[in-house]
């Protein structure tokens, strides 16, 4: 299936033509080729359309793929100040990833997906909020693709995030496919008998200021009294972090914590330049999840701090991220 399936091509009365454009007629109405929309929620995994990235996609070769996306000037949870938060790019990636197993490689939508990795190297200067939303285009390759019996199970994409023509950011991902039948035997034992998840009590945020957020309700970790060393924050009513119901913790949430844990940890809210993540296992939401932080010795001359995030539940790893921020200056 292509994106051309999804242009607009139908006649809208009420907008006015541009002075001097072409527009085609059929019984003298008007019609409006190529208008921008977003692609289809379900293809992104979101309930909400203000919560959808993409716009178009188009396929350039038999792995190869051109994405277009826009990112809002306020975005409630992705825009601080004047300015994005790199995990927009990191949201854009996994949002590409599925579009693209769903729409182009025929994984049926009832399908679940795991994210195995998920990073982003962003270049500063180009995630300052304009006059106008942020227009971008993707660069997709896609390797590493799996199926059995001709089904995709998995696969792995590279991405090069260009605005306005200069490269913004890059980054990718790999995730894998199951059937309900296969998740629900894999969730079998965190899943109660009327299908809903338990959630432990809703804890206290760390002061906003220190993890470089203005409102409580986007902190995601709780003081636990020891330096370096928090728990997880699981509000499972934030709009964003937690679009629609989940029977564990978003991957983009855990992603959101180890920028949190940056910021407490260096004294400082700074703009991550590098994010890596791993997802070992699920991250469940009935039980205390403890983040943890340490510095990473500098390497070579780059004026860089790097912090090594690490997530632990009931004493088992189930994700680590690495994030690189600029040094302070002087």
């Amino acid at each position: 299936m292509s994106a051309s399936t999804f242009r607009v091509e139908r006649p809208i009365p009420s907008t006015p033509l541009t002075v001097g454009a072409a527009a085609p007629t059929v019984s003298g109405v008007f019609h409006y080729p190529s208008l921008t929309t977003t692609v289809p929620k379900e293809f992104v995994h979101r309930a909400s359309v203000a919560e959808v990235m993409l716009t178009d996609w188009d396929r350039s070769d038999e792995d190869r793929f051109t994405v277009s996306a826009q990112w809002p000037r306020g975005h409630s949870f992705f825009t601080m100040e004047d300015r994005y938060n790199p995990l927009i790019a990191a949201e854009t990636i996994r949002q590409t990833g599925i579009l693209l197993a769903h729409a182009e490689y025929g994984v049926p939508l009832e399908r679940q997906f795991l994210v195995w990795d998920l990073g982003v190297s962003a270049r500063p200067g180009h995630f300052d909020v304009g006059r106008t939303p942020a227009a971008l285009e993707l660069d997709v390759v896609v390797s590493q693709v799996k199926r059995r019996g001709g089904t995709l199970t998995g696969l792995r994409i590279t991405v090069e995030m260009r605005r306005d023509g200069q490269l913004a950011a890059t980054g990718g991902g790999s995730l894998t496919c199951v059937s309900p039948v296969v998740y629900r035997r894999l969730r079998a034992a965190h899943l109660p008998a009327d299908g809903q998840p338990r959630v432990i009590a809703l804890t206290a945020p760390v002061p906003p200021q220190t993890v470089g957020r203005t409102s409580p309700m986007d902190v995601v970790l709780s003081p636990t009294g020891e330096p370096g060393r928090w728990q997880l924050r699981m509000d499972t009513r934030h709009p964003v972090l937690f679009d629609h119901p989940v029977d564990h913790v978003p991957g983009m949430m855990l992603l959101e914590a180890a920028r949190q844990a940056t910021a407490a940890t260096v004294g400082r809210d700074c703009m991550p330049l590098d994010i890596t993540s791993e997802f070992k296992r699920y991250t469940e939401l009935h039980s205390p999840c403890v983040i943890e932080t340490c510095r990473i010795p500098a390497a070579g001359t780059d004026p860089v701090e790097s912090v090594l995030v690490t997530g632990h539940q009931n004493g088992t790893p189930v994700f680590r991220s690495t994030v690189t921020v600029a040094a302070p200056p002087g």
